[in-house]
């Protein structure tokens, strides 16, 4: 059964001046202030929609890297996960690094690597990224 989340938000002036604010309307977690400047400059507490989507990536990673970890046998003490949207002004989003850091006893570093990279390219989030260049830097811990 499909799921449907939703989120609107709301915009007042031009883009270099004007401000707004996006809510997330599907948990009512809350409403965050928007600008230009927090978008192409510094945040300066607010977001953008990278941040927002480098949200939903790094948790879809981690979703999709524990699911293959329990598929392929292993359970993890931890898994950290982060992602960094770039934005270029005048371009658009070019890219998504993806940054897991994980503890798993017993495996070995090909069966992570491969289970990571499977993880990866199986993210719904990365699939629908797929116009942009999504790498990884993965690391096991001890």
């Amino acid at each position: 059964m499909a799921t449907i989340r939703n989120a609107h938000a709301g915009w007042v002036g031009d883009l270099p001046t004007g401000a707004g604010k996006v809510s997330l309307d599907s948990s009512g977690l809350g409403n965050f202030d928007i600008t230009w400047k927090a978008r192409a400059e510094a945040a300066e507490g607010k977001t953008s929609p990278e941040e927002l989507i480098a949200a939903a990536h790094s948790a879809c990673f981690a979703m999709a890297f524990s699911h293959e970890l329990s598929g392929a046998g292993h359970a993890a003490d931890y898994v950290n996960t982060s992602a960094a949207v770039t934005f270029e002004p005048g371009t658009g989003i070019t890219g998504s690094h993806l940054t897991l850091a994980a503890k798993i006893p017993g495996i070995s570093q090909e069966d992570f690597d491969r289970i990571a990279n499977a993880a990866k390219s199986g993210c719904p989030v990365s699939a629908a990224l797929s116009g942009i260049t999504i790498t990884l830097d993965a690391t096991l811990d001890a």
